[in-house]
């Protein structure tokens, strides 16, 4: 990447997605990232997969291994960026319960990047960012609910 489109990058995040057993084959989660790809609202720079065994061992698996869902995934196969490694993958396992399946995914926030692009050209920086688990989100809501 040239310095010019490393300035115009857009917020990078990191997600891991769980599924008991294996990866689904019915492709409705990847559908709606394309759709995302497609809209220009990420871009994907990365994209893994990894087990969990029962037994808490860990595995990475390439897409092409993946029978039940290469077609769902193929779209997405080579989308790798360089930035996600075994040592990462092994991490986000750590989230994982014993006996699932998880997919992990870097992306771009293509829609932040003109926010991001201009506070950098502004002398700003980007110092931290996090996400609410939906669950706290509900749980404080119903907090506000009951009166508490």
């Amino acid at each position: 990447m040239s310095d010019a489109q490393l300035e115009e990058l857009g917020p990078i995040d990191y997600i891991v997605m769980e599924w008991q057993g294996e990866l689904p084959a019915t492709g409705e989660v990847q559908s709606l990232l394309l759709d995302l790809v497609d809209r220009g609202i990420i871009r994907i720079l990365d994209i893994a997969f990894v087990t969990k065994g029962p037994d808490g061992s860990v595995t990475a698996v390439d897409v092409g291994d993946l029978e039940q869902v290469a077609a769902a995934f193929a779209v997405f196969e080579g989308a790798s960026s360089g930035l996600l490694g075994f040592e990462d993958l092994q991490e986000a396992a750590a989230a994982l319960e014993p006996g699932t399946a998880a997919a992990v995914l870097v992306w771009e926030n293509r829609w932040a990047a003109p926010v991001a692009a201009a506070l950098r050209r502004s002398g700003g920086q980007l110092v931290a960012s996090g996400r609410l688990p939906v669950q706290a989100v509900l749980a404080a809501l119903d907090a506000v609910e009951a009166g508490n």
